[in-house]
């Protein structure tokens, strides 16, 4: 007896201390709120972010919600994020807007889904994160609310992303890589960072988180079906060279003499169609780079 006595105290102990791990809060390090944003340059950042795509649904007001993103976990609704205080996220604070997009974490203390991708938007810099704020400030506000998520039980308690978080979550800045080029790192930045191409690219695990050893390898089963490899090998194996890739992301033809339908159509021209060339030109040196 006295044997079973000590394996249930140990069992008790050991999971106190795998609860004790999963609840920590995760956090990155603290971010500079004393920063002044420019609205132009946070214009910019919308449109490098994905934000349109995902915030606007069709025929709909200029990021006042999207439309459902359907998963095996229930419908994600992107919000409104106009500067409306009741429609939108008019209310909010800089240092509430920085943790969502740096630790997905909103006002009150709400934890966010993975299907906002705040694990890319944490490795944006202070300065890029007050020049979003600043230019989601100047978007003219819509008092209409999205709608509400529809995800079922268990998945709708936002407490358990607190464990998800501990375990696939790893907040802070992308540090360039001294021995690449500028324009290299500014394309691993932006696909790794704001752009979230990694996102929808990279394969997921049965709880919705990214198989870094299978990135930009292509995914199926995702909001936008079956989603191509877009790595290195992946690109080649389709014909693509970094100017036909730079060009496609501009709207123009793949080299199948194809365009993008779907949800990469909706990416090009709502987004990188407003890139500037040297950042289409970027991603292309990093994905097809040795």
């Amino acid at each position: 007896m006295r044997m079973w006595r000590w394996l249930l105290v140990l069992a008790v102990l050991v999971g106190a201390g795998v609860g004790v791990f999963l609840l920590r809060p995760v956090t990155g390090a603290a971010r500079d709120l004393t920063l002044a944003g420019d609205a132009e340059r946070g214009n910019y950042l919308i449109r490098i972010g994905g934000c349109v795509a995902c915030h606007t649904a069709k025929d709909a007001a200029f990021l006042s919600g999207g439309a459902a993103l359907k998963t095996a976990f229930g419908d994600f609704v992107p919000p409104n994020i106009t500067p409306d205080p009741e429609g939108g996220i008019g209310k909010w604070t800089f240092a509430e807007f920085s943790s969502a997009m740096s630790d997905g974490v909103g006002p009150g203390g709400k934890h966010y889904y993975p299907s906002f991708p705040y694990d890319n938007y944490t490795r944006m810099s202070d300065q890029e994160i007050a020049d979003l704020w600043a230019g989601l400030q100047a978007v003219e506000p819509v008092a209409e609310k999205a709608a509400e998520h529809s995800i079922a039980f268990p998945f709708n308690i936002r407490l358990a992303m607190l464990p998800w978080k501990n375990l696939f979550f790893k907040p802070g800045r992308l540090v360039p890589d001294p021995d690449r080029s500028e324009a290299w790192n500014r394309g691993a930045y932006l696909v790794n960072g704001p752009g979230h191409c990694v996102a929808c690219h990279t394969p997921r695990n049965l709880l919705g988180a990214r198989d870094e050893n299978q990135a930009l390898k292509g995914s199926t089963g995702t909001p936008a079906g079956t989603v191509p490899a877009i790595d290195r090998d992946g690109l080649i194996t389709k014909g693509y060279d970094a100017a036909t890739l730079a060009d496609v992301l501009n709207g123009g033809i793949t080299p199948e003499f194809d365009v993008p339908g779907g949800a990469m159509n909706e990416v090009i021209r709502e987004g990188t169609i407003h890139w500037t060339a040297e950042d289409r030109a970027a991603v292309a040196e990093y994905l097809l780079g040795e």
